[in-house]
This record gives C-alpha cells, structure tokens and sequence, in this order.
C-alpha cells in the first residue's frame, strides 16, 4: 500500500527532530526571510540605538547619504553636496524625484524638523550626542537653547545647510546614520508616538512598513514611491529575531531563514563542514566589553577593575568560544581606524593571564579582597544569546582562579540594554559597539561624563572630557590623533570598560540570495540583493 501523503510529512517532521531540525516552511516567492539580532525596541529612527534596529531603519528610510551592499558612501535622498572653505558649511541639494511612501514630496524642512527632533530633550534620544557635530547640537540637547537655533537650515525646498561647530572629518558618514534619519512631520504630528506602528508608519526608503509580529517577524514590502522601486529585486522582506544563535542554524538548516547577522562562535568549525560557502566572514568595526559600574563601591576602585582585567584570556575567548570570529581586544579602538595611528593597550597582552595572576592578586589585596580579607563576589549581567552565555562562563572561571565569586543575570537585548541605559544596578554588565564611522571619536565619545545612554557605569574623569574636547576643536589631524590616543590612554588606565574582543561580521547566506558583500560596516541594504525565484 502506498503511504499516505499526511503519514509521508509526519516521518519527514519526525527525522528532521531527530537531527535538531525544525520542519521547514517553504519559500515565499518574493520574500526575503531575514535573521537579526534581536527584536527591536522600537522603530522610532531618532530613539533607536542598535544594529537590529539599525538594519530595519535602513531599509525604511533613507538620510541625505545612504550605504550600498559593499558598505560604501552613496547618495541617497541629496543627489550632491559642496563644503565651505572653512569646512564648517556642508549644502545638501535633494533629488528632485523623492518621495514618501504615502506620495508626499521628501523636502528639506523634513530634515530640518527631524534633526531637531532628535535633539530636542523632549525626545530623550539615547544618540542625540553622535549629532554634537551641528553648531549648538550640545546646548540644543541640554535644553540651553531652542531647537531653532540648532545649525540647520532650509532656504529652499530642495536646499538642506548643515553647519558644523568646527570641521568633522566624519560628518557624511554621520550623515548615513539612524540618528540623521528624516521622518513624516504629519506623522509624527498625527499619531505621537504611535507613527511607527503599520497603518501609521510612512518612510522615505525603499521599503515600507507592512505589518509586526513581536518576537516573531516585522514585514517590509517595496515602496511603490521609491525613486528606484522599478529595479528593487526583493519586493518583501521579514526581519526575524534570532537571538539564540543554536535555534537560528536549525532554522537556516530547515530552511526557514534566508540569511543570519550572526553565528554561534563555538559551533564555527562544525559549520564551516556543514555549509562550506554559505558561511561568511568579513572585518567589522565593534568592540565587546565589560561595564563596571564605577558608582558603585568596590568597582570604583580603579585596582579592582585592572585585576579583572588582567586574568582574561581573551585570546581563548577569541578562538575557542568565538571561533575566531573575534579578535582579542586590549584596547577600545580597533587598529585601522581612519584619522588615528596604533591605539594604546591595556597592560596584559605582554604574558600569559596565567602569569598575571601575581599582579592581579596584589591590586585584589590592595582593594581590600583575597586570602584572609572579604571575598569578592560579583553580578555579571548580560543578554541572552549562546555566545555571550558561552562568554560569560568562561571570564567567571578565570576570574575563579582569584576567588572570585561570580553570579550571572541575563535577560533579553531589549530588557539588558534598557535596564543600563535607565541607570540600572548592576556590577558588571556586557556591553558592544559597532561604529558608526571610521574614527576613534566614535568609540571614545562613549565613555565621556553625561553620556547616559551609553555610559553605563557613569565613569567620569575631567582630564578625558577635556582632551576629547580639545580634539573636536582641532584642525590638524596628526595633532587630534594625538589627543584622541591619551585620552585612550586614560580608559586604558581605569578600565571604566573591560575591552575584551573586537569583532569581525559572520554571517550564513543560502545559496537563494545574491548580493550579499562583506564590509566594514556589515551594512546589506535589501534594495542591492536579490533572491533566486
């Protein structure tokens, strides 16, 4: 007897289980399954703060300048743009075919109500600092002066003026970013808050808001308004959350995903065997650390943070739990930065963790902790994926070796990010960075006094604010590398953050998607692929 069709799915379902596969759903024709990190916060452009969110902005929306699939500058709603001989004056001019997904005109007071919302303290924008560039972009923020006198002007509908508070080497690249984003001023006017929802949302991008599914899916489709939507070869996209990286393979594998942001470290050799040139790697610019909370007694202590420091083994972290899809980090700043030279290090990196234990228990004992003193015991949080799970497990067993006591609190990226960026108790905390931009401001800004939002562990140390200040004034660019690598030098003395490793991008591509290209800013707009039918 032939079996029936219902009996043939039941076996096919019951072999893939065996195998730690999911059965798989079929390809939507036209539908780019898309993993990401994580379930985003929000979609707002101007509260957004991470890559997840970022990757779903930039499919939305589109800033005076935009990035191709190779991770390069490119046009996007300005056609061009001219500097003043003073290098404080960038004119935009806007295509004259730009348009928002309800038809509206993309005009120049868009940008100009947008950066002033941004800036505005109302908004509480965890970024706003990345924008202090714009003349009185600091004072507009802290409430000081109003949002009009922010340095951004149109004199006519097709003419944006940003003006700097002095030359920024990395303006247009800033200019690519969520934070310079435009949004629908009748929007946002209408619907508050509520503008991003489906129904409400209304983008410049090539894509618009279709429908959400939290913890599930958000669904874009093609913007029949877009200049290029003619040649967008991907007319939908969901982006899926895939924050467990061992369930996001079998999803790969049962093919229900057509592309994951991320892989789990300590499964890279495996699936290099398993999927061959499906897997991906590229260079990156991020950075994965450890806050302290330097508020907080006895992570206050600058000796205490160092001991730490010094019995990490990151080039065990980097390889074995990581796969090689990290590097060991000594330092904030990644080498090969645009405008800068060699970073200072953290000491460390001349022994072998092994043979730092001696330093590390003396700088223990001088904080008041080890043999016959208090033991130390500390709260390490992080968000829940394998790899930072993997991760914490292994710092907790170095650190072991000094008697320290280590208890984890994890939760998701939303409820971790959240919970220090609203000035949540915590000892010790993960934190990573992807840059904005090729420069070392990009990573320095992040640790200077009032940074709330990314500052975690309220450091604070007048001499760094100075130095950062000084360099954001300076012309000459060997001068302000020099400035930018001594206040790395002062991080590097406190460890207000713990720089553990710095990344490299990894990916899994099915053989159904095209376009995909490597690059410094892991950035793979949809527009620039497409899918096999």
């Amino acid at each position: 007897m032939r079996p029936r069709r219902r009996d043939c799915l039941a076996g096919a379902a019951a072999l893939l289980a065996g195998l730690g596969l999911e059965p798989g759903r079929a390809a939507e024709p036209g539908l780019y399954r898309r993993g990401n990190d994580a379930d985003p916060e929000t979609l707002d452009p101007h509260k957004s703060s991470t890559v997840a969110e970022a990757h779903i902005l930039r499919d939305l929306y589109e800033g005076l300048l935009t990035y191709d699939n190779r991770g390069a500058i490119i046009p996007g709603a300005a056609e061009s743009w001219t500097l003043s001989e003073d290098a404080r004056t960038y004119t935009f001019t806007l295509r004259p075919d730009g348009r928002w997904s309800n038809g509206d005109p993309v005009v120049a007071e868009d940008f100009v109500f947008s950066l002033r919302r941004i800036l505005s303290p109302a908004t509480a924008a965890k970024y706003a600092e990345v924008l202090y560039p714009l003349r009185n972009a600091a004072a507009v923020n802290r409430g000081a002066l109003p949002v009009e006198a922010l340095g951004v002007s149109a004199p006519d509908a097709r003419t944006v003026v940003v003006a700097l508070e002095q030359p920024t080497p990395y303006l247009l690249e800033l200019l690519t970013h969520q934070t310079s984003i435009p949004v629908h001023r009748a929007s946002v006017e209408r619907f508050g808050d509520a503008f991003t929802r489906p129904g409400n949302s209304v983008s410049n991008g090539p894509y618009r808001l279709r429908d959400t599914v939290p913890n599930d899916r958000i669904t874009l489709e093609a913007n029949p308004h877009f200049r290029d939507a003619a040649r967008l070869a991907i007319p939908r996209v969901a982006f899926i959350p895939t924050p467990d990286l061992a369930s996001a393979v079998r999803r790969f594998a049962a093919g229900e995903v057509d592309s994951l942001a991320d892989l789990p470290g300590d499964q890279m050799a495996s699936l290099k065997r398993r999927f061959g040139a499906q897997v991906v790697l590229g260079p990156a610019l991020g950075l994965y650390a450890l806050a302290v909370n330097t508020r907080k007694a006895p992570f206050d202590d600058p000796r205490l943070r160092r001991a730490l420091s010094l019995v990490i083994d990151r080039e065990f972290l980097a390889a074995a739990v990581w796969g090689e899809t990290m590097a060991p980090a000594y330092s904030l700043c990644p080498a090969g930065l645009d405008n800068y030279g060699t970073p200072p290090e953290t000491p460390g990196r001349e022994a072998l963790p092994i043979d730092n234990e001696e330093e590390a228990r003396r700088l223990l004992a001088e904080a008041g902790f080890g043999p016959g003193r208090r033991p130390l015991r500390i709260e390490y949080r992080f968000n829940t994926t394998d790899n930072n799970r993997n991760t914490a497990i292994a710092v907790a067993e170095m650190w072991r070796g000094l008697g320290i006591e280590t208890r984890f609190v994890y939760t998701d990226a939303k409820t971790h990010f959240a919970h220090l960026r609203d000035g949540g108790d915590f000892d010790v905390a993960r934190m990573s960075w992807i840059a904005d931009y090729s420069d070392p401001q990009n990573f320095l800004f992040l640790l200077t006094s009032g940074n709330d939002g990314m500052n975690a562990g309220r450091y604070s140390d007048a001499a760094y604010d100075r130095l950062l200040t000084e360099a954001a004034a300076e012309r000459d660019l060997a001068r302000r590398a020099g400035l930018l690598a001594h206040a790395e030098g002062i991080l590097m003395r406190d460890l207000p953050w713990i720089p553990l490793m710095h990344y490299r991008s990894k990916a899994l591509i099915a053989p159904r998607l095209h376009g995909y290209q490597p690059n410094l800013r892991n950035a793979a707009p949809t527009r620039f692929l497409r899918l096999d039918a």
